[in-house]
């Protein structure tokens, strides 16, 4: 059995891949560019990737058997070849709710408690300076009793919704697909969500239905001192509009993915003004170290299961 990994890069080289070795030989390339991976995959069985393109190209001439995806996500496989060739495709979901709640909140607090301002007063030697025991000139503001909106209530976005729950938040949900009555949230539509919410997380899926979700003619109705996160995919916000507003109104946005990445140059978010009010990450929420150690062991699981039938 031969098996090829194309972007281990992706997952993080603080993790060992050794477990794969027991299925037999695995090659290994951190990166693999578009025009490599006809190539590297045609003489294999088993195929890991996160993000490389698997296309109809790809697999026509290959022996390919069983393609794993290191993520939750399938757009990068066509799936209605490998469907017609008889190549079984493999996900991975699940495996990040914690890391992807605990960065949201981490946004939270970078922006509800002030902490960067009041490291930067101490470390530019102010306090010692001070006429009084405190410095309290950068007001901070608790949780309780706040309103927190997720969109998007799966793994994910349930898993944010009970820690803010734990804040003592009142949690309520918009549902993309329609489809979803959580008994234990109150779902409400998504104008009320965004206009009646002091947070406003994202943790849907990109489709068709959530592609420019969120825009300049419903986000211009969000309260002034909200938060808004995009921990799911980017395109649910337009990305153009949510800049023009960030200066335009005052709205703190944590955002961790963008239409395109890597972030290009040209990306309008590069080029806010009020900079205090975005936090940009580059689409980490996902990759504790425990979350990609469970990947890659959820990885495992799903070859094992293929060569067990």
């Amino acid at each position: 059995m031969r098996m090829v990994i194309l972007d281990r890069k992706t997952l993080g080289n603080d993790v060992n891949v050794d477990i794969f070795n027991k299925f037999g030989e695995v090659e290994v390339f951190d990166i693999t560019k578009e025009n490599e991976t006809k190539d590297r995959v045609k003489d294999a069985d088993i195929v890991i990737t996160n993000k490389v393109m698997i296309s109809k190209e790809v697999m026509e001439n290959s022996k390919l058997k069983l393609i794993c995806i290191s993520a939750t996500g399938k757009n990068n496989v066509d799936l209605e070849y490998a469907k017609q060739k008889g190549i079984e495709v493999k996900n991975v979901a699940g495996y990040s709710s914690s890391s992807v709640s605990q960065v949201a909140f981490s946004m939270i607090f970078h922006f509800v408690s002030k902490l960067n301002y009041y490291k930067n007063y101490v470390d530019e030697g102010n306090w010692q300076k001070s006429e009084i025991f405190t410095h309290i000139d950068k007001p901070f503001f608790e949780l309780d009793k706040k309103r927190v909106g997720v969109i998007g209530l799966g793994d994910i976005g349930s898993s944010f919704a009970k820690r803010a729950q734990a804040f003592d938040c009142e949690v309520v949900y918009y549902s993309t697909s329609g489809r979803n009555n959580n008994s234990e949230f109150k779902r409400v539509e998504l104008d009320e969500l965004l206009s009646t919410c002091d947070i406003i997380s994202i943790h849907c899926p990109l489709n068709e239905q959530t592609k420019d979700l969120l825009n300049y003619e419903n986000m211009k109705n969000m309260k002034d001192g909200s938060i808004l996160l995009n921990l799911g995919r980017g395109g649910i916000i337009n990305e153009a509009d949510l800049s023009k507003l960030i200066d335009e109104k005052e709205i703190y946005c944590g955002i961790d993915v963008v239409n395109v990445e890597p972030i290009e140059e040209s990306n309008p978010l590069l080029k806010v003004q009020n900079k205090d009010r975005l936090l940009l990450t580059p689409h980490i929420g996902w990759a504790s170290v425990e979350a990609r150690t469970r990947l890659i062991s959820m990885v495992a699981d799903n070859i094992e299961e293929y060569l067990a039938k």
